[in-house]
């Protein structure tokens, strides 16, 4: 039956999603947000405290590994998933192989004597690890079109970040635990040791196992053949990518730093256990405004709530770049995590729509584009070498910390101006439709 949907058109108007199917992919994303949550929170604090590297190498654990998962998504696994309309396996194929690779990772960074040496293997690991996450990656974004008509693609994005916050909250809970070895230890010794590794990889291995339980996704092979040449990239959409470019540069360039400057001596000094519990405010918010996204979409056009969502995370940048206690930095990180929902529900509801199916593979690969590169290429780029200039200048480093603040928010203020040419363009081509 299944095989006779894809066929007869497009599977988002032909698969009757059951409660089974959400169950598998909202089983999916819990577990990949409580292993990211778990892995990533305390990954950059081990590089730059325990094994050494400056401000600028720890980004880069984010922006080489980025890139090739950009790569492979746009010029690799995109191509093969709208060849070959596959999803579920690309992202079963994909969690597998990160799995065994990220234990090697492990294996390999303690190998060398050099804290620094050792930095730069995970670097390089990581960056193999995410040419698999990436099959994974693009799978996932055009299974969800595929399996869910477009009115319902921003409330299903609202209920996986709430599920997948869950996940998340639990996984930095406990990575904040393993990070000291439960305070018994020293910071560090979670990853040293290599027990963060092999929870995250055995994460991923068990997260494939409801996806056996979801269907494959893709349209069926005729529709692909008599819609191939008729999917060029529209310029509603180049706009609309530019201006997420800039929303996603600006949120997520101080991303790997936060957990850097609460933990700085001279500033507010947060142990591992209280780090989590900041980072989990902005979980928390994820939890919160995602079981409400519903509403909020039926109240507001995809474009407006991104609006709003970009908005709040301005003003989240604005508290952290002027806290000097942590009630502020709670609250400024709860704006974090509502501005994140808020984002991530409306840019893919916003996207899907400007996206043909049989062009799902490779142009969601350019939308992630967008947020992937963004956990890197500005940190490298733009935000690490203004930290350790200002360092080696002579400010404090608090000071230091405080202007990448300032200067992520001027990033997402460019994307809201971008943001607004979209805005005006949708109302242009709904006036051009109702005459």
């Amino acid at each position: 039956m299944l095989d006779e949907n894809l066929e007869n058109g497009d599977a988002s108007t032909n698969f009757k999603t059951s409660r089974r199917t959400f169950l598998s992919i909202s089983s999916f994303q819990v577990l990949a947000m409580f292993r990211r949550g778990l892995f990533y929170s305390f990954l950059s604090i081990y590089l730059r405290f325990f094994l050494g590297l400056s401000v600028t190498e720890t980004t880069f654990f984010a922006t080489f590994p980025m890139v090739l998962n950009v790569v492979s998504q746009t010029f690799v696994w995109g191509a093969v998933s709208d060849r070959f309309q596959l999803r579920r396996t690309l992202i079963i194929l994909g969690e597998i192989s990160a799995a065994v690779t990220t234990f090697l990772v492990w294996y390999g960074h303690t190998l060398p004597d050099s804290g620094q040496l050792a930095g730069y293997v995970i670097i390089v690991g990581l960056s193999i690890v995410e040419i698999f996450w990436s099959m994974s990656n693009v799978g996932w974004s055009a299974l969800l079109s595929d399996l869910y008509p477009e009115h319902r693609r921003a409330d299903l994005q609202g209920k996986l970040s709430s599920i997948g916050a869950l996940g998340r909250i639990i996984g930095v809970w406990i990575g904040g635990l393993a990070y000291d070895g439960l305070s018994h230890f020293y910071e560090g010794w979670g990853f040293e040791k290599g027990l963060l590794f092999f929870i995250a990889s055995g994460v991923m291995l068990v997260s494939t196992i409801p996806m056996f339980f979801v269907p494959e996704g893709g349209i069926g092979k005729k529709k692909v053949s008599q819609r191939r040449e008729k999917a060029p990239i529209s310029k509603k959409l180049l706009v609309f990518l530019l201006a997420m470019l800039f929303i996603n540069f600006g949120r997520n360039s101080v991303a790997l730093m936060k957990s850097q400057y609460l933990s700085l001596d001279e500033g507010f000094d947060v142990s591992s256990s209280l780090l989590s519990y900041i980072v989990n405010t902005g979980s928390f918010a994820i939890f919160i405004i995602g079981l409400f996204v519903r509403q909020i979409s039926d109240r507001f056009r995809d474009e407006i709530m991104l609006f709003i969502g970009t908005v709040m995370g301005i003003l989240y940048l604005a508290g952290f770049a002027t806290a000097d206690n942590l009630p502020l930095i709670f609250v400024s990180n709860f704006l974090f995590g509502a501005s994140n929902v808020i984002i991530m529900a409306s840019s893919y509801s916003f996207a899907s729509r400007l996206i043909p199916p049989e062009k799902r593979g490779k142009q969601f690969a350019l939308f992630n584009a967008t947020h992937f590169l963004s956990w890197g290429i500005p940190g490298t780029f733009i935000v690490g070498p203004i930290v350790d200039q200002l360092i080696r200048s002579g400010t404090t480093q608090v000071f230091a910390y405080r202007m990448s603040f300032v200067t992520a928010a001027v990033l997402m203020i460019i994307g809201v101006v971008i943001l607004s040419f979209v805005i005006r363009m949708n109302k242009s081509s709904r006036k051009h439709v109702r005459s």
